[in-house]
C-alpha cells in the first residue's frame, strides 16, 4: 500500500510519496552512478533481463531485499513512484518482474517521462509482471500503477496484467492502490480488495490536500497526515490505513509507511527523503542529485557498490532484523516508541518542524542538514514513554513484529 501524489504549480512539478511496506522491511536510500556495460544479463529481484549498454545515474529508495525501488530519480530529472493496484478481468501476466524492478529499469534507461513509459510498457509486453512483492508474505503479488514526472510534466501509467493505459496529469493527481483512469479502471479495478485497502478514501484525501500545496513543506504535511485526528486511527481489519501516514495494526492487512520522499522538480529544487519509517516521526533530509553526480557521497551511507547478482537478487546491506549500524533500524526505536504515545514527543516534533523550515529557507547544505538530523535523532531517542495509547490488538501485533526483528522497545540506550 502506498500514496503517491503530484502537484503541477506555475513554477513546476512537485512530487511526493509514502512507501507502505511490511513493518520490519528496512528501506535504503542509495545512489548508483551512471555506468557503461558489456553485453549480458542483469539480475533483478526474481529474474534476469538483458543489460542496457548504458545506465543513468539513479537515486533510489529501495526495500532491502529487492533489486528494484519504490521511488527514485535519475540524472535527467525523471522521478517515478509506483503503487500496488488490485485488478480483475485480466489473465495473469505470467512474468517475474516486480513493479519496483520496472521502476528502476525505467529510471536507469530513460531520459524523460515519455521514454520512461516506453521502457515500462516494453518490458511489460516482453516479460510480464508478477513475482513475490513481499519478503514477509511470499505469495503476495499485484499489478502496478506509476506517476512518472519530469520537469515538463507528469504522466500517469496504470497496468492490469500486460495491458496498460496512460493519462497526462493536468494539475493534481493522487494514486493510492486503486486504478483511476476512466474506462480502464471501470474494466479492471477489483473493488473489494480496493475497499479493504481504503484506496478511494486515501486518494480523495491526499488529492484534496495536495490541491492546496504550493511548496515542499506543504507536501511534507500532506504525507504526515493521519486524517481527522492528530494521531493514527486504528481499525481491527487494516490498522491505520485510512490516511496517508499509514501505521500498521490490522489483522487482515498491516502495511506501515517505511519511507517517504518529496521531489521538487522546479528550477533549483532538491529531493527530500526520510530514509526512515513513519514520516510523522521522521525528518525529511535534503539531497542534491547534482552534487552526487559531482562525486559527493550520500550522508550516513557513503559510497555504495553496485548491487550485483547476489543470491535471489537481495542486497546484503540490511535485513528484516534489527541492526543499529543502519539508520533505518536505529530510527525504529524512536518510531516504535513514538507510536505508543505521540503526545510524549510533542516538543521534539516541534523542534523537528522548525529545523526543516530553517533548512528550506536557508537552503542548508545536504551534509550539514543530515548531521543536524542525526543530532535530533539522538535527542528523540531520549524521550521517555510511560504508557501505550494504542488499541490492544495493535499492541499485540507490534509485540510480535518486535520479537521477529529482535528489537526490545523501552529506553533507547543504544541509539
Amino acid at each position: 500500500m502506498c500514496d503517491t501524489v503530484v502537484r503541477i504549480t506555475d513554477e513546476g512539478v512537485l512530487f511526493a510519496k509514502n512507501s507502505d511496506r511490511d513493518p520490519n522491511e528496512a528501506q535504503l536510500v542509495e545512489f548508483h552512478p551512471a555506468a557503461d556495460h558489456e553485453p549480458g544479463p542483469v539480475r533483478l529481484t526474481h529474474t534476469e533481463v538483458p543489460q542496457a549498454p548504458h545506465t543513468n545515474a539513479v537515486l533510489l529508495s529501495r526495500p532491502w531485499w529487492l533489486w528494484g525501488a519504490e521511488m527514485g530519480a535519475n540524472e535527467h530529472g525523471v522521478v517515478i513512484g509506483n503503487e500496488a493496484v488490485f485488478t480483475r478481468g485480466v489473465p495473469p501476466a505470467g512474468g517475474e518482474l516486480t513493479g519496483m524492478d520496472l521502476l528502476r529499469l525505467a529510471l536507469e534507461r530513460a531520459d524523460d517521462r515519455a521514454s520512461a513509459v516506453e521502457v515500462i510498457v516494453t518490458f511489460l509486453a516482453d516479460y510480464g509482471q508478477g513475482g513475490s512483492a513481499s519478503h514477509a508474505h511470499p505469495n503476495f503479488r499485484y499489478d502496478n500503477s506509476y506517476l512518472i514526472a519530469d520537469p515538463t510534466g507528469v504522466t500517469l501509467l496504470e497496468t492490469a496484467g500486460r495491458t496498460w493505459a496512460t493519462e497526462e496529469v493536468q494539475e493534481v493527481r493522487a494514486i493510492s492502490n486503486g486504478l483511476t483512469i476512466p474506462g480502464f479502471a471501470d474494466q479492471h479495478a477489483d473493488r473489494l480488495r480496493g475497499a479493504v485497502a481504503e484506496c478511494r478514501l486515501r486518494q480523495a484525501r491526499i488529492a484534496e490536500s495536495a490541491s492546496r500545496a504550493n511548496s515542499v513543506r506543504d507536501l511534507m504535511v500532506v504525507l504526515r497526515d493521519h486524517g481527522a485526528r492528530p494521531g493514527p486511527t486504528y481499525r481491527l481489519i487494516n490498522g491505520a490505513l485510512s490516511a496517508p501516514c499509514v501505521h500498521a495494526g490490522g489483522v487482515l492487512t498491516a502495511p506501515q509507511t517505511t519511507a517517504s520522499w518529496v521531489a521538487d522538480l522546479r528550477p533549483g529544487g532538491r529531493h527530500w527523503v526520510t530514509a526512515t519509517a513513519a514520516p510523522c516521526t521522521s525528518v525529511f533530509k535534503p539531497i542534491d542529485v547534482g552534487r552526487l553526480l559531482q562525486g559527493e557521497s550520500l550522508p550516513e551511507v557513503g559510497p555504495l557498490p553496485e548491487v550485483g547478482p547476489l543470491p535471489q537478487g537481495r542486497a546484503q546491506s540490511a535485513s528484516d532484523t534489527y541492526d543499529p549500524a543502519h539508520l533505518w533500524w536505529r530510527h525504529e526505536r524512536i518510531h516504535r516508541a513514538w507510536a505508543r504515545d505521540p503526545r510524549a514527543f510533542a516538543d521534539i516534533a516541534r523542534a523537528r518542524d522548525e529545523m526543516e523550515l530553517r533548512w528550506l529557507a536557508e537552503e542548508t547544505p545536504t551534509v550539514d542538514a543530515w548531521r543536524e538530523a542525526g543530532e535530533w535523532e539522538r535527542l528523540a531517542a531520549e524521550v521517555e514513554v510511560r504508557g501505550d495509547v494504542r488499541p490492544w490488538f495493535v499492541r499485540a501485533l507490534w509485540a510480535k513484529w518486535d520479537r521477529q526483528a529482535g528489537l526490545e522497545i523501552g529506553r533507547h540506550q543504544d541509539c
